[in-house]
Protein backbone atom coordinates (compact mmCIF):
# COMPACT_ATOMS: atom_id res chain seq x y z
CA UNK A 1 0.00 0.00 0.00
CA UNK A 2 1.09 3.57 -0.68
CA UNK A 3 -0.19 6.48 1.40
CA UNK A 4 -2.60 8.71 -0.51
CA UNK A 5 -3.63 11.19 2.20
CA UNK A 6 -2.52 12.35 5.65
CA UNK A 7 -4.63 11.86 8.76
CA UNK A 8 -5.58 15.53 8.94
CA UNK A 9 -6.53 16.03 5.32
CA UNK A 10 -9.89 14.41 4.55
CA UNK A 11 -13.29 16.12 4.80
CA UNK A 12 -16.82 15.52 3.52
CA UNK A 13 -15.89 16.69 0.02
CA UNK A 14 -13.80 13.49 -0.17
CA UNK A 15 -16.82 11.23 0.43
CA UNK A 16 -16.73 8.16 -1.79
CA UNK A 17 -12.98 8.31 -2.41
CA UNK A 18 -10.80 5.26 -1.91
CA UNK A 19 -7.85 6.24 0.27
CA UNK A 20 -4.86 4.81 2.09
CA UNK A 21 -3.88 6.25 5.48
CA UNK A 22 -0.76 5.44 7.47
CA UNK A 23 0.07 6.36 11.04
CA UNK A 24 -0.12 5.39 14.68
CA UNK A 25 -3.05 3.90 16.57
CA UNK A 26 -4.17 6.61 18.95
CA UNK A 27 -7.20 4.85 20.36
CA UNK A 28 -9.28 1.71 19.73
CA UNK A 29 -12.94 1.61 20.67
CA UNK A 30 -15.13 -1.50 20.55
CA UNK A 31 -18.89 -0.89 20.43
CA UNK A 32 -20.96 -4.05 20.27
CA UNK A 33 -18.80 -5.69 17.66
CA UNK A 34 -18.08 -2.45 15.80
CA UNK A 35 -14.43 -1.37 16.01
CA UNK A 36 -13.34 2.25 15.63
CA UNK A 37 -9.65 3.04 15.30
CA UNK A 38 -8.37 6.62 15.56
CA UNK A 39 -5.25 6.74 13.38
CA UNK A 40 -2.85 9.62 13.96
CA UNK A 41 0.07 11.30 12.23
CA UNK A 42 1.63 14.75 12.63
CA UNK A 43 -1.09 16.30 10.46
CA UNK A 44 -4.07 15.18 12.54
CA UNK A 45 -6.33 12.25 13.28
CA UNK A 46 -8.94 10.28 11.32
CA UNK A 47 -11.50 7.78 12.55
CA UNK A 48 -11.51 4.44 10.74
CA UNK A 49 -14.32 1.88 10.96
CA UNK A 50 -14.01 -1.91 10.90
CA UNK A 51 -17.22 -3.88 10.32
CA UNK A 52 -17.69 -7.40 11.75
CA UNK A 53 -18.96 -8.45 8.32
CA UNK A 54 -15.32 -8.83 7.21
CA UNK A 55 -14.33 -11.42 9.78
CA UNK A 56 -10.57 -11.58 9.04
CA UNK A 57 -10.22 -7.80 8.89
CA UNK A 58 -12.23 -7.40 12.09
CA UNK A 59 -10.10 -9.99 13.86
CA UNK A 60 -6.89 -8.21 12.82
CA UNK A 61 -8.26 -4.83 13.94
CA UNK A 62 -9.06 -6.35 17.34
CA UNK A 63 -5.32 -7.00 17.83
CA UNK A 64 -4.41 -3.33 17.52
CA UNK A 65 -2.99 -1.55 20.55
CA UNK A 66 -1.93 2.07 21.19
CA UNK A 67 1.05 3.25 19.11
CA UNK A 68 0.98 0.33 16.66
CA UNK A 69 2.00 1.62 13.24
CA UNK A 70 -0.62 0.68 10.65
CA UNK A 71 -1.78 1.20 7.07
CA UNK A 72 -5.51 1.31 6.33
CA UNK A 73 -7.18 1.19 2.93
CA UNK A 74 -10.84 2.12 2.71
CA UNK A 75 -13.58 4.41 1.45
CA UNK A 76 -14.43 7.82 2.88
CA UNK A 77 -18.00 8.36 4.05
CA UNK A 78 -19.79 11.16 5.87
CA UNK A 79 -20.64 10.60 9.51
CA UNK A 80 -24.26 10.91 10.63
CA UNK A 81 -24.99 14.41 11.94
CA UNK A 82 -25.15 13.21 15.55
CA UNK A 83 -21.74 11.52 15.21
CA UNK A 84 -19.79 14.52 13.90
CA UNK A 85 -16.74 15.41 16.02
CA UNK A 86 -16.32 19.19 15.79
CA UNK A 87 -12.99 18.99 17.66
CA UNK A 88 -11.32 17.25 14.70
CA UNK A 89 -10.60 18.75 11.29
CA UNK A 90 -11.65 15.35 9.90
CA UNK A 91 -14.60 15.07 12.28
CA UNK A 92 -17.27 15.07 9.55
CA UNK A 93 -16.04 11.84 7.96
CA UNK A 94 -14.69 8.39 8.69
CA UNK A 95 -12.92 5.79 6.59
CA UNK A 96 -14.64 2.42 6.20
CA UNK A 97 -11.72 0.00 6.16
CA UNK A 98 -11.36 -2.69 3.53
CA UNK A 99 -7.75 -3.62 4.24
CA UNK A 100 -5.42 -3.34 7.25
CA UNK A 101 -1.69 -3.92 7.52
CA UNK A 102 0.26 -3.80 10.76
CA UNK A 103 3.54 -2.13 9.82
CA UNK A 104 5.00 -2.41 13.32
CA UNK A 105 3.91 -3.30 16.80
CA UNK A 106 4.66 -1.21 19.90
CA UNK A 107 5.30 -1.86 23.55
CA UNK A 108 3.04 -0.30 26.15
CA UNK A 109 4.03 3.41 26.25
CA UNK A 110 5.90 4.47 29.42
CA UNK A 111 3.34 7.26 29.86
CA UNK A 112 -0.04 8.12 28.37
CA UNK A 113 0.40 10.17 25.21
CA UNK A 114 -2.21 12.78 26.03
CA UNK A 115 -1.90 16.56 25.96
CA UNK A 116 -1.89 16.83 29.75
CA UNK A 117 0.81 14.30 30.54
CA UNK A 118 1.61 13.43 34.17
CA UNK A 119 5.09 12.00 33.49
CA UNK A 120 8.26 13.48 34.98
CA UNK A 121 10.52 15.51 32.72
CA UNK A 122 13.30 12.92 32.97
CA UNK A 123 10.96 10.14 31.79
CA UNK A 124 9.69 12.33 28.97
CA UNK A 125 13.24 13.09 27.83
CA UNK A 126 14.29 9.44 28.07
CA UNK A 127 11.44 8.63 25.69
CA UNK A 128 11.56 11.93 23.83
CA UNK A 129 10.72 10.23 20.51
CA UNK A 130 7.36 9.32 22.05
CA UNK A 131 6.88 12.57 23.95
CA UNK A 132 7.15 14.41 20.63
CA UNK A 133 4.07 12.58 19.35
CA UNK A 134 1.94 14.58 21.79
CA UNK A 135 0.20 17.61 20.30
CA UNK A 136 1.66 20.33 22.60
CA UNK A 137 5.21 19.11 21.94
CA UNK A 138 4.70 18.50 18.24
CA UNK A 139 3.02 21.87 17.76
CA UNK A 140 5.99 23.69 19.31
CA UNK A 141 8.31 22.24 16.66
CA UNK A 142 5.92 22.98 13.82
CA UNK A 143 5.83 26.56 15.15
CA UNK A 144 9.62 26.60 15.27
CA UNK A 145 9.76 25.55 11.62
CA UNK A 146 7.42 28.43 10.72
CA UNK A 147 9.68 30.87 12.57
CA UNK A 148 12.76 29.64 10.68
CA UNK A 149 10.94 29.95 7.38
CA UNK A 150 9.66 33.47 8.09
CA UNK A 151 13.04 34.75 9.27
CA UNK A 152 14.84 33.34 6.24
CA UNK A 153 12.19 34.85 4.00
CA UNK A 154 12.60 38.31 5.53
CA UNK A 155 16.39 38.30 5.53
CA UNK A 156 16.64 36.92 2.00
CA UNK A 157 14.23 39.61 0.81
CA UNK A 158 16.48 42.25 2.40
CA UNK A 159 19.61 41.16 0.57
CA UNK A 160 21.28 39.01 3.23
CA UNK A 161 23.59 36.12 2.37
CA UNK A 162 23.29 32.94 4.45
CA UNK A 163 26.78 31.67 5.27
CA UNK A 164 28.29 29.14 7.66
CA UNK A 165 31.20 29.64 10.04
CA UNK A 166 33.32 26.97 11.79
CA UNK A 167 32.17 25.17 14.92
CA UNK A 168 35.73 24.06 15.68
CA UNK A 169 37.71 27.16 16.54
CA UNK A 170 40.41 28.55 18.81
CA UNK A 171 39.78 28.81 22.54
CA UNK A 172 39.83 32.42 23.76
CA UNK A 173 38.96 32.15 27.47
CA UNK A 174 36.69 35.16 27.96
CA UNK A 175 33.12 34.88 29.26
CA UNK A 176 31.62 31.40 29.63
CA UNK A 177 33.77 28.27 29.75
CA UNK A 178 34.59 26.58 26.45
CA UNK A 179 33.81 23.03 25.43
CA UNK A 180 37.26 21.74 24.47
CA UNK A 181 37.87 19.28 21.63
CA UNK A 182 41.27 17.52 21.56
CA UNK A 183 43.17 17.36 18.27
CA UNK A 184 44.29 13.85 17.30
CA UNK A 185 46.62 15.16 14.60
CA UNK A 186 48.27 17.68 16.92
CA UNK A 187 48.49 15.97 20.34
CA UNK A 188 48.28 18.32 23.29
CA UNK A 189 46.39 20.96 21.34
CA UNK A 190 42.69 21.65 21.47
CA UNK A 191 39.92 23.25 19.49
CA UNK A 192 36.89 24.64 21.26
CA UNK A 193 33.28 24.53 20.12
CA UNK A 194 32.37 28.09 19.14
CA UNK A 195 30.47 30.04 21.79
CA UNK A 196 29.26 32.29 18.97
CA UNK A 197 30.40 33.24 15.45
CA UNK A 198 31.38 36.70 16.77
CA UNK A 199 34.87 36.95 15.29
CA UNK A 200 34.03 35.10 12.09
CA UNK A 201 31.11 37.38 11.28
CA UNK A 202 33.35 40.41 11.76
CA UNK A 203 35.85 38.83 9.38
CA UNK A 204 33.02 38.32 6.87
CA UNK A 205 32.28 42.05 7.06
CA UNK A 206 35.96 42.79 6.41
CA UNK A 207 35.73 40.35 3.48
CA UNK A 208 32.98 42.50 1.96
CA UNK A 209 29.87 40.39 2.64
CA UNK A 210 27.97 43.39 3.93
CA UNK A 211 24.79 41.52 4.91
CA UNK A 212 25.27 38.08 6.46
CA UNK A 213 23.19 35.71 8.55
CA UNK A 214 23.15 32.14 9.74
CA UNK A 215 21.22 29.96 12.15
CA UNK A 216 24.25 29.33 14.31
CA UNK A 217 24.69 26.61 16.88
CA UNK A 218 26.50 28.01 19.94
CA UNK A 219 28.16 26.02 22.71
CA UNK A 220 28.79 27.27 26.25
CA UNK A 221 29.87 25.23 29.24
CA UNK A 222 27.92 27.22 31.81
CA UNK A 223 25.63 26.49 34.74
CA UNK A 224 22.18 25.40 33.63
CA UNK A 225 18.83 27.02 34.32
CA UNK A 226 15.43 27.25 32.64
CA UNK A 227 16.54 29.53 29.81
CA UNK A 228 19.99 28.01 29.23
CA UNK A 229 21.35 24.92 27.50
CA UNK A 230 24.94 23.89 26.75
CA UNK A 231 24.06 24.27 23.07
CA UNK A 232 21.58 26.71 21.62
CA UNK A 233 20.65 28.29 18.31
CA UNK A 234 20.87 31.97 17.50
CA UNK A 235 20.05 33.95 14.37
CA UNK A 236 23.39 35.57 13.78
CA UNK A 237 23.00 38.81 11.80
CA UNK A 238 25.72 41.26 10.81
CA UNK A 239 25.69 44.34 8.55
CA UNK A 240 28.29 46.80 7.27
CA UNK A 241 27.97 50.59 7.02
CA UNK A 242 25.15 50.77 9.58
CA UNK A 243 24.31 52.48 12.85
CA UNK A 244 22.06 51.34 15.69
CA UNK A 245 18.89 52.64 14.02
CA UNK A 246 19.57 50.50 10.95
CA UNK A 247 19.95 47.38 13.07
CA UNK A 248 16.78 48.19 15.03
CA UNK A 249 14.73 48.72 11.88
CA UNK A 250 15.90 45.45 10.35
CA UNK A 251 15.28 43.46 13.53
CA UNK A 252 11.85 45.00 14.11
CA UNK A 253 10.79 44.11 10.58
CA UNK A 254 12.08 40.57 11.02
CA UNK A 255 10.26 40.03 14.32
CA UNK A 256 7.06 41.56 12.96
CA UNK A 257 7.17 39.26 9.93
CA UNK A 258 7.94 36.16 12.03
CA UNK A 259 5.14 36.84 14.52
CA UNK A 260 2.64 37.48 11.75
CA UNK A 261 3.56 34.40 9.72
CA UNK A 262 4.01 31.99 12.62
CA UNK A 263 1.37 33.25 15.09
CA UNK A 264 -0.89 35.56 13.12
CA UNK A 265 0.01 38.34 15.57
CA UNK A 266 0.56 41.91 14.37
CA UNK A 267 3.37 43.67 16.23
CA UNK A 268 3.39 47.43 16.42
CA UNK A 269 6.66 48.97 15.28
CA UNK A 270 8.91 50.76 16.00
CA UNK A 271 9.49 49.17 19.40
CA UNK A 272 9.80 51.28 22.55
CA UNK A 273 13.34 52.32 23.50
CA UNK A 274 14.81 52.73 26.97
CA UNK A 275 18.38 53.42 27.93
CA UNK A 276 19.96 51.06 30.43
CA UNK A 277 19.84 53.80 33.07
CA UNK A 278 16.15 54.54 32.40
CA UNK A 279 15.25 50.86 32.59
CA UNK A 280 17.07 50.37 35.89
CA UNK A 281 15.61 53.56 37.41
CA UNK A 282 12.01 52.76 36.41
CA UNK A 283 11.90 48.96 36.54
CA UNK A 284 14.92 47.81 38.55
CA UNK A 285 16.10 45.52 35.74
CA UNK A 286 17.51 45.66 32.23
CA UNK A 287 14.87 43.11 31.20
CA UNK A 288 11.59 44.85 32.07
CA UNK A 289 8.22 43.23 31.52
CA UNK A 290 6.24 46.15 30.12
CA UNK A 291 2.95 44.28 30.33
CA UNK A 292 3.12 45.29 33.97
CA UNK A 293 2.60 49.03 34.32
CA UNK A 294 4.25 49.37 37.75
CA UNK A 295 7.15 51.82 37.96
CA UNK A 296 9.76 52.43 40.65
CA UNK A 297 10.16 56.00 41.89
CA UNK A 298 12.94 57.65 43.86
CA UNK A 299 11.38 59.13 47.02
CA UNK A 300 14.62 59.77 48.93
CA UNK A 301 14.07 63.51 49.37
CA UNK A 302 10.59 62.98 50.81
CA UNK A 303 11.39 59.89 52.87
CA UNK A 304 14.37 61.57 54.55
CA UNK A 305 11.88 63.99 56.18
CA UNK A 306 9.95 61.15 57.82
CA UNK A 307 10.57 60.06 61.39
CA UNK A 308 11.59 56.58 60.22
CA UNK A 309 15.24 56.22 61.28
CA UNK A 310 16.10 53.64 58.59
CA UNK A 311 15.04 56.09 55.87
CA UNK A 312 16.82 59.03 57.46
CA UNK A 313 20.06 57.10 57.97
CA UNK A 314 19.99 55.70 54.43
CA UNK A 315 19.50 59.13 52.90
CA UNK A 316 22.19 60.63 55.12
CA UNK A 317 24.73 58.01 54.01
CA UNK A 318 24.06 58.66 50.31
CA UNK A 319 21.71 55.73 49.75
CA UNK A 320 18.32 55.71 48.09
CA UNK A 321 14.75 55.08 49.18
CA UNK A 322 12.81 53.63 46.26
CA UNK A 323 9.05 53.13 46.13
CA UNK A 324 6.91 50.79 44.04
CA UNK A 325 3.22 51.62 43.89
CA UNK A 326 0.99 48.59 43.29
CA UNK A 327 -2.37 49.65 41.88
CA UNK A 328 -5.14 47.99 43.89
CA UNK A 329 -2.49 46.25 45.97
CA UNK A 330 -4.18 46.90 49.31
CA UNK A 331 -5.83 43.50 48.89
CA UNK A 332 -2.42 41.85 49.41
CA UNK A 333 -2.37 39.89 52.66
CA UNK A 334 0.34 40.30 55.27
CA UNK A 335 1.64 36.86 54.29
CA UNK A 336 1.92 37.89 50.65
CA UNK A 337 3.75 41.10 51.55
CA UNK A 338 6.12 39.13 53.78
CA UNK A 339 6.82 36.91 50.77
CA UNK A 340 7.74 39.97 48.74
CA UNK A 341 10.07 40.98 51.56
CA UNK A 342 11.82 37.62 51.23
CA UNK A 343 12.23 38.27 47.52
CA UNK A 344 13.85 41.64 48.23
CA UNK A 345 16.24 40.09 50.74
CA UNK A 346 17.34 37.54 48.14
CA UNK A 347 18.60 40.51 46.12
CA UNK A 348 20.56 42.13 48.92
CA UNK A 349 17.94 44.38 50.53
CA UNK A 350 17.23 44.30 54.26
CA UNK A 351 13.52 43.91 53.61
CA UNK A 352 10.46 45.88 52.60
CA UNK A 353 8.60 48.66 54.38
CA UNK A 354 5.01 49.24 53.29
CA UNK A 355 1.82 51.21 53.68
CA UNK A 356 -1.65 50.78 52.25
CA UNK A 357 -3.89 53.57 51.01
CA UNK A 358 -7.35 53.36 52.54
CA UNK A 359 -10.75 54.21 51.06
CA UNK A 360 -10.48 57.78 52.33
CA UNK A 361 -6.93 58.21 51.03
CA UNK A 362 -5.25 57.91 54.42
CA UNK A 363 -2.27 55.62 54.96
CA UNK A 364 -2.33 52.50 57.12
CA UNK A 365 0.22 49.85 57.99
CA UNK A 366 3.49 49.64 59.94
CA UNK A 367 5.07 52.62 58.19
CA UNK A 368 2.07 54.94 58.30
CA UNK A 369 2.95 56.42 61.70
CA UNK A 370 6.10 57.92 60.16
CA UNK A 371 4.21 59.77 57.42
CA UNK A 372 2.06 62.46 58.96
CA UNK A 373 0.67 65.74 57.71
CA UNK A 374 2.47 67.21 54.73
CA UNK A 375 4.83 64.25 54.32
CA UNK A 376 1.85 61.93 53.84
CA UNK A 377 0.50 64.19 51.10
CA UNK A 378 3.94 64.54 49.51
CA UNK A 379 4.55 60.80 49.28
CA UNK A 380 1.06 60.21 47.88
CA UNK A 381 1.56 62.84 45.18
CA UNK A 382 5.10 61.70 44.35
CA UNK A 383 3.98 58.18 43.42
CA UNK A 384 0.47 59.13 42.19
CA UNK A 385 -1.14 56.97 44.87
CA UNK A 386 -4.89 56.56 45.21
CA UNK A 387 -7.25 54.59 47.40
CA UNK A 388 -6.68 50.81 47.61
CA UNK A 389 -3.05 51.10 46.44
CA UNK A 390 -0.08 49.47 48.15
CA UNK A 391 3.23 51.32 48.51
CA UNK A 392 6.37 49.21 48.88
CA UNK A 393 9.66 50.79 49.97
CA UNK A 394 13.24 49.55 49.88
CA UNK A 395 16.09 51.56 51.39
CA UNK A 396 19.76 50.97 50.70
CA UNK A 397 22.59 51.46 48.27
CA UNK A 398 21.16 52.61 44.94
CA UNK A 399 21.75 49.47 42.88
CA UNK A 400 20.60 47.19 45.67
CA UNK A 401 17.39 49.15 46.23
CA UNK A 402 16.57 49.21 42.52
CA UNK A 403 17.33 45.56 41.74
CA UNK A 404 15.51 44.37 44.87
CA UNK A 405 12.35 46.31 43.97
CA UNK A 406 12.76 45.16 40.37
CA UNK A 407 12.67 41.56 41.57
CA UNK A 408 9.63 42.36 43.73
CA UNK A 409 7.94 43.91 40.70
CA UNK A 410 8.57 40.74 38.69
CA UNK A 411 7.19 38.61 41.51
CA UNK A 412 4.03 40.72 41.64
CA UNK A 413 3.59 40.07 37.92
CA UNK A 414 3.32 36.36 38.71
CA UNK A 415 0.52 37.01 41.19
CA UNK A 416 -2.17 37.83 38.67
CA UNK A 417 -1.20 41.43 37.89
CA UNK A 418 -0.46 40.71 34.24
CA UNK A 419 -3.15 41.29 31.59
CA UNK A 420 -5.41 38.31 30.99
CA UNK A 421 -5.01 38.29 27.23
CA UNK A 422 -1.74 37.30 25.60
CA UNK A 423 0.33 40.33 24.77
CA UNK A 424 3.86 40.90 23.50
CA UNK A 425 5.52 44.09 24.76
CA UNK A 426 8.86 44.64 23.03
CA UNK A 427 11.44 47.23 23.96
CA UNK A 428 15.04 48.03 23.18
CA UNK A 429 17.46 48.56 26.06
CA UNK A 430 20.31 50.74 24.83
CA UNK A 431 23.47 52.49 26.02
CA UNK A 432 24.74 49.77 28.33
CA UNK A 433 27.87 50.36 30.38
CA UNK A 434 30.76 49.01 28.32
CA UNK A 435 32.60 47.67 31.37
CA UNK A 436 31.85 46.45 34.88
CA UNK A 437 34.31 45.78 37.67
CA UNK A 438 34.76 42.16 38.72
CA UNK A 439 35.63 42.17 42.42
CA UNK A 440 36.70 38.51 42.45
CA UNK A 441 39.13 38.92 39.56
CA UNK A 442 40.13 42.46 40.53
CA UNK A 443 39.77 43.81 37.00
CA UNK A 444 37.39 45.41 34.54
CA UNK A 445 35.45 43.03 32.30
CA UNK A 446 33.31 43.73 29.24
CA UNK A 447 29.61 43.91 30.11
CA UNK A 448 28.58 42.17 26.87
CA UNK A 449 31.82 41.43 25.01
CA UNK A 450 35.03 43.29 24.23
CA UNK A 451 34.27 43.85 20.55
CA UNK A 452 31.58 46.52 21.09
CA UNK A 453 32.20 50.14 20.10
CA UNK A 454 32.10 52.84 22.81
CA UNK A 455 29.71 55.72 22.15
CA UNK A 456 32.58 58.12 22.75
CA UNK A 457 35.98 56.72 21.76
CA UNK A 458 37.83 59.44 23.70
CA UNK A 459 36.21 58.13 26.91
CA UNK A 460 38.49 55.09 26.74
CA UNK A 461 41.21 57.28 28.24
CA UNK A 462 39.09 57.97 31.33
CA UNK A 463 37.24 55.98 34.01
CA UNK A 464 36.13 52.62 32.50
CA UNK A 465 33.09 52.60 34.79
CA UNK A 466 31.71 55.69 33.06
CA UNK A 467 32.04 54.46 29.47
CA UNK A 468 28.82 53.76 27.60
CA UNK A 469 28.77 51.35 24.68
CA UNK A 470 26.84 51.13 21.43
CA UNK A 471 25.32 48.01 22.92
CA UNK A 472 21.68 47.00 22.92
CA UNK A 473 19.32 44.20 23.95
CA UNK A 474 15.85 43.40 22.68
CA UNK A 475 13.48 42.43 25.48
CA UNK A 476 9.91 41.12 25.35
CA UNK A 477 7.75 40.40 28.40
CA UNK A 478 10.78 40.39 30.67
CA UNK A 479 12.78 38.00 28.47
CA UNK A 480 15.98 38.97 26.69
CA UNK A 481 15.43 37.76 23.13
CA UNK A 482 18.42 39.31 21.41
CA UNK A 483 21.65 41.13 22.07
CA UNK A 484 23.87 43.11 19.76
CA UNK A 485 26.15 46.07 19.26
CA UNK A 486 27.96 48.24 16.80
CA UNK A 487 31.39 46.62 16.61
CA UNK A 488 34.87 48.01 16.90
CA UNK A 489 36.42 48.15 13.42
CA UNK A 490 39.73 49.88 14.23
CA UNK A 491 42.82 48.19 15.62
CA UNK A 492 43.77 51.07 17.93
CA UNK A 493 40.36 51.12 19.60
CA UNK A 494 40.28 47.34 19.97
CA UNK A 495 43.72 47.30 21.56
CA UNK A 496 42.65 49.99 24.07
CA UNK A 497 39.61 47.92 25.08
CA UNK A 498 41.72 44.80 25.46
CA UNK A 499 44.14 46.73 27.67
CA UNK A 500 41.28 47.96 29.89
CA UNK A 501 40.12 44.36 30.52
CA UNK A 502 43.63 43.47 31.65
CA UNK A 503 44.97 41.84 28.51
CA UNK A 504 48.63 42.38 27.76
CA UNK A 505 49.85 43.17 24.25
CA UNK A 506 51.30 39.66 24.01
CA UNK A 507 48.03 38.04 25.12
CA UNK A 508 46.03 40.14 22.66
CA UNK A 509 48.31 39.12 19.80
CA UNK A 510 48.30 35.48 20.84
CA UNK A 511 44.53 35.18 21.20
CA UNK A 512 43.17 37.70 18.73
CA UNK A 513 46.07 38.55 16.42
CA UNK A 514 44.15 37.26 13.39
CA UNK A 515 41.34 39.77 14.03
CA UNK A 516 43.68 42.67 14.81
CA UNK A 517 45.62 41.90 11.66
CA UNK A 518 42.40 41.91 9.61
CA UNK A 519 41.57 45.40 10.93
CA UNK A 520 44.72 46.63 9.15
CA UNK A 521 43.28 45.73 5.75
CA UNK A 522 40.23 47.96 5.45
CA UNK A 523 37.58 46.95 8.00
CA UNK A 524 34.25 48.74 7.40
CA UNK A 525 32.06 50.06 10.22
CA UNK A 526 29.68 47.22 11.09
CA UNK A 527 27.23 45.98 13.66
CA UNK A 528 24.63 43.34 14.24
CA UNK A 529 22.38 41.39 16.51
CA UNK A 530 21.88 37.76 17.51
CA UNK A 531 18.33 36.77 18.55
CA UNK A 532 18.03 33.45 20.38
CA UNK A 533 15.75 31.10 18.46
CA UNK A 534 14.98 28.91 21.47
CA UNK A 535 13.80 31.84 23.58
CA UNK A 536 11.76 33.31 20.73
CA UNK A 537 9.91 30.05 20.10
CA UNK A 538 9.42 29.40 23.83
CA UNK A 539 7.86 32.87 24.14
CA UNK A 540 5.62 32.31 21.12
CA UNK A 541 4.57 28.85 22.30
CA UNK A 542 4.01 30.10 25.86
CA UNK A 543 6.50 27.61 27.33
CA UNK A 544 8.28 28.24 30.63
CA UNK A 545 11.52 26.57 29.58
CA UNK A 546 13.45 26.50 26.31
CA UNK A 547 13.84 22.75 26.89
CA UNK A 548 10.25 22.45 25.65
CA UNK A 549 11.17 23.82 22.21
CA UNK A 550 14.48 21.97 21.70
CA UNK A 551 14.08 18.56 20.08
CA UNK A 552 16.57 16.73 22.29
CA UNK A 553 17.50 19.02 25.21
CA UNK A 554 19.77 18.41 28.15
CA UNK A 555 18.52 18.31 31.74
CA UNK A 556 19.51 20.86 34.38
CA UNK A 557 22.52 18.66 35.16
CA UNK A 558 23.63 18.73 31.52
CA UNK A 559 22.63 15.12 30.93
CA UNK A 560 20.83 13.59 27.97
CA UNK A 561 18.63 10.78 29.39
CA UNK A 562 17.74 9.40 25.95
CA UNK A 563 21.26 8.45 24.86
CA UNK A 564 22.77 8.60 28.38
CA UNK A 565 25.27 11.34 27.58
CA UNK A 566 27.84 12.39 28.63
CA UNK A 567 29.51 8.99 28.90
CA UNK A 568 32.91 7.45 29.42
CA UNK A 569 34.87 6.61 26.28
CA UNK A 570 37.05 3.66 25.40
CA UNK A 571 40.61 3.60 26.69
CA UNK A 572 41.83 3.21 23.10
CA UNK A 573 40.15 6.48 22.09
CA UNK A 574 41.91 8.35 24.90
CA UNK A 575 45.27 6.80 24.06
CA UNK A 576 44.87 7.86 20.43
CA UNK A 577 44.37 11.43 21.65
CA UNK A 578 47.27 11.18 24.11
CA UNK A 579 44.86 11.94 26.97
CA UNK A 580 44.89 10.45 30.46
CA UNK A 581 41.85 10.87 32.72
CA UNK A 582 42.44 11.23 36.45
CA UNK A 583 39.60 10.98 38.95
CA UNK A 584 39.42 13.20 42.04
CA UNK A 585 40.44 10.18 44.12
CA UNK A 586 43.55 9.60 41.99
CA UNK A 587 44.50 13.28 42.18
CA UNK A 588 44.40 13.20 46.00
CA UNK A 589 46.43 10.00 46.04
Amino acid sequence: MKRTHTCGELNKSDSGKKVVLMGWVHRRRDHGGLIFIDIRDRYGMTQTFFSPENEDLHKLAHQLKPEYVIAVRGKVRERPADMVNAKLATGEIEVVASHLEILNEAKVPPFVLEDDVKATEELRLRYRFMDMRRNPVKDAFLLRAKVYRAIREHLDKNGFVEMETPYLTRSTPEGARDFLVPSRLQPGKFYCLAQSPQLYKQLLMIAGFDRYYQFARCFRDEDMRGDRQPEHTQIDIEMSFVDEDDVFKLAEGMFAHAFKEALGVELGTPFKRLTYVESMEMYGTDKPDLRLGLKIRDVTDIARKSDFKVFADTAESGGRIECLKVDGGSKFSRKEIDGLGETSRAFGAKGIAWVKVGETGSLSGPLSIYFKGSSEKEIMEAVYAKSKDLLLFVAGEKNVALTALGAVRTEIGKKGYLPGERAFRFCWITDFPLFEYNEEEGRWVATHHMFSMPKDVSALDGDPGKITGKVYDLVCNGIELASGSIRIHRRDIQEKVMKIVGMSHEQAESRFGFLLNAFDYGAPPHGGIAPGVDRIVALMADKESIREVIAFPKTLTGSAPLEDAPSEVAKEQLEELKIEVKTDKEKKG
